[in-house]
Order: structure tokens, then sequence, then C-alpha cells
């Protein structure tokens, strides 16, 4: 097993956990900033205001994402395996 292989196999499972982390990340983030918008505006300074929308966001972000991620994990698991005996055989 080469360090290549090493190399290529993490990078690959950066970017699938990134990838699959982005869409939850993304709209925390924007509900985030629309919540301190909304209480700068006001200025109502209460901490828990933006953790039920964040929640929401965040479930309904894995709702409408969970088949892409599904198949995304699926995809990469199967290649993951099919590369076993390619490592094995180049020992």
């Amino acid at each position: 097993m080469g360090t290549d292989f090493v190399h290529d196999l993490t990078n690959q499972a950066v970017r699938v956990t990134l990838m699959i982390a982005s869409p939850m990340l993304i709209g925390a983030l924007v509900m985030g900033i629309l919540v301190s918008i909304f209480q700068a505006v006001t200025q109502i300074n209460e901490q828990t205001l933006a953790f039920i929308p964040k929640i929401m966001i965040i479930v309904g972000a894995l709702v409408i994402f969970s088949p892409w991620m599904l198949d995304t994990l699926t995809t990469f698991t199967e290649e993951l395996y099919i590369s076993i005996p390619k490592v094995v055989m180049n020992r």
C-alpha cells in the first residue's frame, strides 16, 4: 500500500464529509445571519432566539438532502470496497 493510495483515500473521505455536511452547515449559517440581523434591528438580545430556527433549518436540510447524502455515502463505500483487492494484490 503506497502513500499515494492513503493520500487519495484521505482526500476523498474529507471531500465526501464536507459535501455531506455542507447543506446543513450553510443553512444554519444563513439562518444565523438572518436571526442576527433581526436581533440587531429589533434590539432583542435573546440568545435562545436563534436556536429553534437553526434546528428547523438543519432538520429540513437533512430531510431534503438525505437521499443525495445516502447515495454519496453508498458510492464512496462501494468504491472503497472495490479498491480492497487492488490494495491486497499490490502488497
